[in-house]
């Protein structure tokens, strides 16, 4: 047997505390201190991750990394949408040319494609295919065997579809067709009718594994253990799946290293299952059963997405799986100390562990209020009520310095109200009043934008703070909008969503202190949410809750350049603007909101990463 130096090529160190750079599985080390030898052990677990931003609902294909991963289409009715993971949230990406479910989609984010496809009505497949750039889809010729619901994988240039569903009932193909990236042949056959089965995602060229599925035609059909390889020309049957399962459309890997994901056996399952080329061995479980879903990635790094937990039970939450030394914790928000006095279209201000909340308007009583609450990190506590009673304020500054801005009690007042830290004085009053507006920045120069039902406000003007007196300045919205989001200083603030009173807006404009220019959409239409707050940069902010008729728990945030969905709130929100405050997307606070009117606290915290250490008895 090999010695412990002959596999490391060093001794067991003795160390008064644990090394802060490990990198190496099976390292052993004595620790001094608490007399235990220690060492980094593997790691397996699914862990909870951003949703998808979108009721994607059952039948989305999904491909790629689980850094660099993509959705596309899903629903009946079908929908065209395409959404990519970077590894953190769900963006945007280009939509497909025609809408489809139960698409087998493989490749990677920028190099994919999607073969066959599902329409709703008529209830019926097609052979629709297309291939996407990372930006755009371009159709393809079309598969001369219809299909939906079949095996897909390989890349642009050597693809396979394989098996699945060809009329408008449960009747399945044997035939597998090949594309090369221009035109498509006939491969070898699959060896039963089989449809709804799990599939490799990150096959190399034109070898791939198919299991589990529905046997089609008559009599009803059921599910089956199969498990099949391809080399490229002949299908070879290997290992069965321990479980009679389909739909799992969430697996993960290559011919000789996948995961079988979920799954409907009969019932939606939690159950995941790991295949070495050889043998199924039990993996960890799902936190949420799923079937139908989008899955990608290996079998140390996957990812899935959407699916349903039963009929009708349409899932957008995400789950990423991760075999290594490294334990991960992921983006979560928690609950924090309740607001005194329950209430939304609140002025937020400040930061996570300094925040001010001001004025709003109680649901339930329906009365306006002029209440401030102040925030330590941990708990409310009550400051001096405004010397207004204001709701739809917009907030700006800091505990110390802030502001309260214009606000609604069914006029449109103009007022401001400064705040030193310990008492409210009358600031300068803005030009145009209007319901709706958002701004943010400091007490000496905050910025101040839009409307959504003016009377008098026009609904794109822009005014500017000095400390004593606003100004209307040149630059206007391009939209003109109100009940946004809206965060950071006079000279790069961000103005997010937003309705006019309706429908919801995904637009995104960036103030540079001179003129607004159109920025990154949302992933999704957002209005009523909380932000942080004017100390965010435009690259690093976080826009919480939505929408403008409803509640919601999703979260977004940005790097600049792209808009992604983060981890979901506790408690959804958004009818009536919470309070919001923080100084970026990693440090963001929400209090109230909502009609009927709340008063819970949440603050959110990125997520962490660390070497996973466990200790071993001395005797």
């Amino acid at each position: 047997m090999a010695t412990y130096r002959e596999l490391h090529g060093k001794a067991v160190k003795s160390l008064s505390t644990d090394p802060s750079a490990l990198t190496d599985a099976g390292q052993i080390w004595y620790n001094t201190s608490s007399d235990t030898f220690k060492s980094i052990v593997n790691l397996e677990a699914w862990s909870s991750a951003s949703g998808l931003g979108r009721d994607a609902g059952e039948f989305s294909g999904g491909a790629g990394t689980q850094t660099a991963g993509m959705a596309a289409g899903g629903k009946l009715p079908e929908v065209n949408t395409t959404n990519e993971y970077n590894g953190s949230g769900w963006s945007t990406g280009g939509n497909l040319n025609t809408a489809g479910a139960y698409r087998g989609l493989g490749g990677t984010q920028t190099a994919g494609f999607c073969f066959g496809n599902q329409v709703a009505s008529p209830d019926f497949p097609t052979g629709v295919s297309e291939t996407y750039n990372g930006t755009a889809w371009t159709s393809i010729s079309t598969i001369p065997q219809v299909h939906s619901q079949a095996a897909a994988f390989g890349s642009t240039t050597a693809g396979v579809c394989a098996s699945g569903r060809t009329d408008n009932g449960d009747n399945a193909t044997t035939v597998t067709n090949e594309w090369d990236g221009s035109s498509w042949s006939t491969g070898g056959a699959y060896p039963a009718s089989i449809r709804l089965m799990g599939v490799t995602a990150t096959a190399p060229a034109t070898t791939g594994l198919a299991f589990g599925g529905q046997a089609g035609g008559s009599p009803s059909p059921g599910n089956v253990t199969t498990n099949n390889s391809y080399d490229g020309s002949t299908w070879t049957a290997q290992t069965a799946i321990p479980t009679a399962t389909s739909s799992n459309g969430g697996a993960a890997g290559t011919s000789a290293s996948a995961l079988m994901i979920g799954g409907n056996a009969p019932s939606a399952t939690a159950n995941c299952f790991k295949y070495d080329g050889t043998s199924w061995a039990a993996s960890p479980s799902l936190a949420t059963a799923r079937r139908n879903s989008a899955g990608s990635g290996s079998t140390t790094a996957a990812l899935v997405t959407a699916g349903s937990s039963a009929p009708g039970a349409d899932l957008s939450v995400t789950e990423e799986f991760n075999s290594s030394a490294t334990a991960i914790t992921g983006a979560a928000w928690a609950s924090s100390g309740n607001m005194n006095t329950a209430r939304g279209q609140i002025a937020g201000m400040g930061i996570v562990t300094a925040a001010i909340a001001a004025g709003g308007y109680q649901y339930g009583p329906n009365a306006y209020t002029a209440v401030a609450e102040e925030y330590n990190g941990a708990t409310w506590t009550n400051i001096p009520s405004m010397p207004v009673t204001l709701g739809f304020r917009s907030g700006a500054g800091t505990t110390t310095a802030g502001l309260a801005i214009a606000g609604h009690d069914n006029t449109s007042p103009t007022s401001t109200s400064e705040w030193n830290g310990s008492a409210w004085t009358v600031g300068g009053n803005v030009n145009n009043g209007g319901i709706g507006s958002g701004g943010n920045g400091t007490q000496t120069a905050a910025w101040l934008a839009g409307s959504s039902e003016p009377p008098s406000r026009p609904n794109t003007a822009t005014e500017e703070y000095d400390g004593s007196s606003w100004t209307t300045v040149p630059g206007a919205l391009n939209t003109g909008r109100g009940y946004v989001g809206a965060a950071g200083p006079q000279t790069d603030g961000t103005y997010m969503g937003g309705a006019n009173p309706s429908p919801e807006y995904n637009n995104t404009e960036e103030y540079n202190g001179t003129a607004w220019t159109n920025s990154n959409n949302l992933t999704s239409p957002m209005s009523n949410m909380a932000n942080s707050g004017g100390s965010a940069p435009s690259n690093s902010i976080m826009a919480a809750g939505s929408a403008h008729i409803a509640t919601s728990v999703i979260t977004q945030q940005t790097d600049g350049s792209t808009w992604y969905t983060s981890a979901a709130l506790g408690t959804a929100r958004g009818t009536a603007r919470g309070c919001g405050a923080g100084a970026n997307a990693n440090s963001s606070l929400y209090g109230g909101g909502n009609s009927p009117s709340i008063n819970a606290t949440e603050e959110f915290s990125a997520g962490s990463t660390s070497t996973n250490i466990e200790d071993f008895a001395t005797s």
